[in-house]
């Protein structure tokens, strides 16, 4: 694995994924002393060129087989012009950032690169382009051959896996069940020994329901599923603890006491995590052969092109990348 170069996708092209990539190598550049790659139409690094000054050399490939890793500049792969309407998802916006992606794990798949920091992509783009996956982390999930993957999220004091992902909260009690509890758990334990370097960690299962089922009075999913699987785990050596109490879990500060959360659905760790860490989280896909990062936020298709994008989380995305790969390494 190589360990200093580092991939960067374009995301959805009319949304601020190609300006957060551009300005975020060219802060790091100079900084991190590593070589970067970066899969984006031509049309779109022009016309952000010549609103950014970009400080770093860059060359444009046609082929991967093209790198040149003796080359010390930026690596821009052509993935073709597209169609651009900043501002809007469209089925070439959607197309262009799924392009960007596939680009990127083929370069991963080549150990061409140590890690992949996604831009932001629009679902909605996707839907009109065909793309049938509801986000990167089912794509990549699958292109990795993983059968054990899950989202997380990072922050230097709170860090949280998800069980289930982009599901409507009305299909979520079906989703869980104690095999995929049990799986999660070994899958985030073993994730925060190995990529993130926390031996013996603490991790906290939350409750699906209010209260945490109230001894069975709200629901049972507690009884039926999460103390069996936290039991289990106990059992194999894991320091598990719950189900917790959601709403107290966070009032409390609670999360400030493991290691890491497991939560049972989309907004019961992010509705927390970002109102703590929006401008510094981190969305990291764990269970994959190869390191993906990205910003815990969207396409922000209101300010695309005006240069007003926040890219303090996609320069975080970037550093725990490089935390990651050095302790895989």
């Amino acid at each position: 694995m190589r360990t200093n170069t580092f991939i960067f996708t374009c995301g959805d092209t009319n949304g601020i994924g190609p300006e957060i990539a551009l300005r975020s190598i060219n802060e790091l550049y100079s900084k991190s002393k590593c070589k970067f790659i970066l899969p984006i139409p031509p049309n779109v690094f022009q016309k952000y060129a010549d609103l950014i000054d970009i400080k770093f050399p860059y060359k444009f490939i046609k082929r991967l087989g093209e790198i040149d890793q003796s080359y010390n500049g930026v690596t821009l792969v052509d993935i073709g012009d597209v169609k651009i309407d900043v501002g809007k998802p469209t089925r070439f916006s959607g197309r262009a950032s799924y392009r960007s992606i596939i680009e990127a794990h083929k370069i991963i798949k080549l150990n061409l690169s140590s890690g992949m920091i996604t831009a932001p992509i629009s679902k909605i783009a996707w839907q009109k382009a065909g793309i049938n996956y509801p986000g990167h982390t089912e794509l990549l999930g699958e292109l990795s051959n993983s059968k054990n993957y899950a989202m997380m999220f990072l922050s230097k004091s709170f860090k949280g896996m998800l069980a289930t992902i982009h599901d409507p909260i009305n299909k979520v009690p079906r989703l869980i069940n104690k095999t995929k509890i049990r799986q999660l758990i070994t899958l985030l334990h073993h994730t925060l020994i190995k990529d993130l370097n926390i031996l013996d960690p603490k991790i906290a299962v939350l409750g699906l329901n209010p209260h945490a089922g109230e001894c069975g009075k709200i629901g049972n999913e507690e009884i039926k599923i999460l103390q069996p699987s936290i039991v289990d785990s106990v059992e194999r050596g894991f320091n598990v603890y719950g189900p917790c109490v959601p709403d107290a879990f966070f009032a409390n500060k609670l999360y400030l006491k493991y290691d890491a959360i497991l939560s049972m659905y989309h907004d019961q760790l992010l509705i927390p995590f970002k109102m703590l860490h929006f401008n510094k989280g981190v969305n990291y896909t764990a269970g994959l052969s190869f390191v993906r990062t990205s910003p815990d936020h969207g396409t922000a298709y209101d300010i695309a092109g005006k240069l007003k994008a926040d890219i303090t989380s996609t320069i975080e995305s970037f550093k725990w990348s490089r935390k990651i790969v050095k302790n895989r390494d």
